[in-house]
């Protein structure tokens, strides 16, 4: 089956994207496709693309302007994943904040929640929405 490209891409802003890229990266399993470095050094805008579907965009705070640059540090995003157990060892070992623990919901979903280093929710469940 052919993945059909992203057409819903959250986006967040960071203080430190760098940091933040390293973060979703190699502790949550995102996939980099795309970096764009501004001209101080920071990431003016990069995509990070879930390998069971979907995208993810993001940049440095300094790179944001108009009601965009109004949202930093305020998002949280919800992730359909077959590997909740796997995402949520990676988590605990790496010391991040687990928000909410891992259990299973009323409506047939393994779940966890995560906070990233900037304070961003991050759920990860099993999930995929009303048929």
């Amino acid at each position: 089956m052919t993945e059909n490209p992203p057409t819903v891409w959250p986006a967040f802003r960071y203080d430190d994207a760098h940091a933040a890229r390293k973060f979703l990266t190699e502790v949550f399993g995102f996939r980099e496709t795309l970096v764009v470095p501004g001209e101080d050094g920071q990431i003016a805008h990069a995509e990070l693309r879930w390998p069971e579907g979907g995208g993810f965009m993001f940049g440095s705070t300094g790179h944001t302007t108009g009601v965009h640059g109004e949202t930093k540090n305020a998002g949280s995003a919800y992730v359909v994943t077959d590997h909740v157990d796997e995402i949520h060892e990676r988590v605990r070992q790496a010391g991040a904040e687990i928000v909410e623990p891992l259990h299973d919901t009323d409506y047939g979903s393994h779940t966890f929640t995560a906070r990233d280093p900037e304070g961003n929710l991050w759920t990860f469940g099993t999930y995929r929405g009303a048929a």
